[in-house]
């Protein structure tokens, strides 16, 4: 399973689940409509679409209102249906559908505007994004839609329109129905903290089965022995929690399957939520890092055509959220050290160890202030031979790095923020395919020349940076990855307050 799934259509999803094994909305036109008394709904003016790097939300101006029409007794009906069914389907409610029947025609519109800005661009305002979520949904008036769909009857179409269409997204759907059906048959009771091991035989093996056999179809729940057909469920699991797949039920292991089926359903919403960020449509070239699992993916339409390993910031050091474009390459990038670091680590060494600095390629270079900053050599650089730059506003890039070793762990949440890539020259050699100036044989010798050089694009890249712990297959079965910021939690509990103050206001 990968954590690029998120940014397939549908088609191409199902390709490349054949081809892969282990991370944006263009919406169905809204049909326009006939019209009985109008109930009015002030509408906001769109804004153009704002730049790519986008860290505060536009504030919509508000212009004429929208006439609604008033529904039908059938249309007030089927409305109230649909609704009270997709609120719970996509995510944005727990447990039963909730009866609307018995609402007003104007509560049943104030409901239906809410639900589709919600499934639609999130449930989120702008004070609840913290400032590493730098990924904010485009501005979304639902009122025009839904007057079009009242007015020609096509209430089920507007309502199927609105949540992201792509595959990923329609996975998580069928994912949180999986689970939510798990935690309805009583979830599953926690492992105890004891290593099993292959050959193992007794009443922990038959538990081991059928904790297994809840997210996994293919496992049989009897027998008390630790053979084959287990190791190979086991390894089937490991992979899907990002985790080594040994064999061998350890404390990780172990953790991973004692996580509660409630936790897991607030995961998946949470990772559902952020789809709903997502722009109206992906770059056809595209660059794409899953924070969380430290992979990074290249894309060209729907087609995955390079995947690598990475090493994403360490908690503390957060890999920030956010989309931009690569439009050069540093070649022999000398690096120049953010002061944090510098203060909190090169500075220290350099006292406990008079001359680490020189003999690690450094340069202190005099601010003119008073102050000193430093500047590594691009011979010892720790950016490597490759820095891909984007504009964005937390200074962070991907990278080159002659630390190889981290990309060995399965772990690899490490770095200070910026990204270090597994195959960095081939990414470069790939992006800077279509420059004439800049072929293999340039691009070798400037390397082996040891100069600084920035090669711009002839063809700029989008880049996202994304943080996804939860993605699906097309059966809905889930893939997890740990929460390592904490940021599924958090998101999870900003999504349940605001829920909570929308349900009261449409009823007020």
């Amino acid at each position: 399973m990968t954590a690029s799934l998120f940014s397939m259509n549908r088609p191409a999803f199902a390709r490349f689940l054949g081809t892969l094994a282990a991370g944006s909305l263009v919406a169905t036109p809204l049909m326009a409509q006939v019209a009985p008394p109008p109930v009015l709904v002030p509408q906001p003016v769109p804004q153009a679409t704002p730049p790519a790097i986008t860290t505060t939300p536009v504030a919509p101006s508000v212009a004429a209102p929208v006439a609604i029409p008033t529904l039908g007794e059938a249309q007030a009906r089927q409305l109230a249906t649909l609704i009270a069914q997709a609120e719970v389907a996509q995510g944005l409610r727990q447990g039963p559908p909730r009866d609307l029947s018995g609402l007003s025609s104007a509560a049943l519109v104030r409901v239906a505007l809410d639900y589709a800005h919600a499934v639609h661009a999130g449930r989120l305002d702008a004070s609840d994004f913290t400032k590493d979520w730098g990924i904010r949904p485009q501005p979304f008036y639902p009122a025009p839609g839904f007057a079009d769909a009242v007015r020609r009857d096509r209430l089920a179409d507007w309502i199927a329109s609105l949540p992201p269409p792509y595959a990923g997204y329609d996975a998580l759907v069928k994912g949180l129905a999986r689970y939510r059906a798990m935690a309805a048959a009583g979830g599953w009771s926690s492992l105890p903290s004891t290593t099993i091991n292959f050959g193992a035989s007794g009443p922990q093996v038959l538990a081991l089965r059928k904790r297994l056999a809840m997210e996994d179809p293919a496992v049989s729940t009897t027998g008390d022995r630790f053979d084959d057909d287990l190791l190979a469920a086991v390894r089937r699991a490991q992979r899907r929690y990002g985790l080594n797949p040994v064999g061998t039920v350890g404390t990780q292991t172990i953790a991973m399957l004692n996580v509660p089926v409630s936790q897991r359903i607030r995961q998946i919403m949470a990772n559902m939520e952020r789809w709903r960020w997502l722009p109206q449509q992906l770059e056809a070239k595209r660059v794409q890092v899953n924070i969380a699992a430290a992979v990074l993916t290249v894309f060209d339409g729907d087609n995955p055509v390079m995947s690598m390993k990475a090493v994403t910031g360490r908690p503390g050091n957060e890999t920030p959220m956010l989309v931009s474009t690569i439009r050069s390459i540093v070649l022999n990038p000398p690096w120049n050290v953010p002061s944090s670091i510098a203060n909190k680590e090169l500075w220290p060494k350099e006292r406990a160890n008079p001359g680490y600095l020189k003999r690690a390629g450094f340069r202190v270079i005099d601010n003119g202030d008073g102050s000193k900053r430093l500047q590594q050599s691009s011979e010892k650089s720790a950016l490597g031979r490759y820095k891909f730059d984007f504009p964005n506003d937390f200074a962070v890039y991907l990278h080159d790095t002659p630390a190889q070793s981290g990309f060995s762990k399965f772990d690899r949440l490490a770095s200070h923020g910026c990204v270090r890539l597994e195959k960095p020259a081939e990414l470069a050699s790939l992006m800077l395919k279509t420059t004439p100036e800049w072929q293999q044989p340039q691009i070798d010798a400037t390397i082996a020349s040891g100069k600084t050089v920035r090669a711009t694009m002839a063809e700029p890249v989008a880049v996202y940076l994304l943080y996804w712990t939860a993605f699906a297959n097309a059966d809905g079965q889930v893939g997890f990855r740990e929460d390592p910021y904490g940021w599924d939690a958090l998101l999870a509990s900003k999504i349940e307050a605001r829920s909570a103050e929308r349900a009261q206001s449409t009823k007020d």
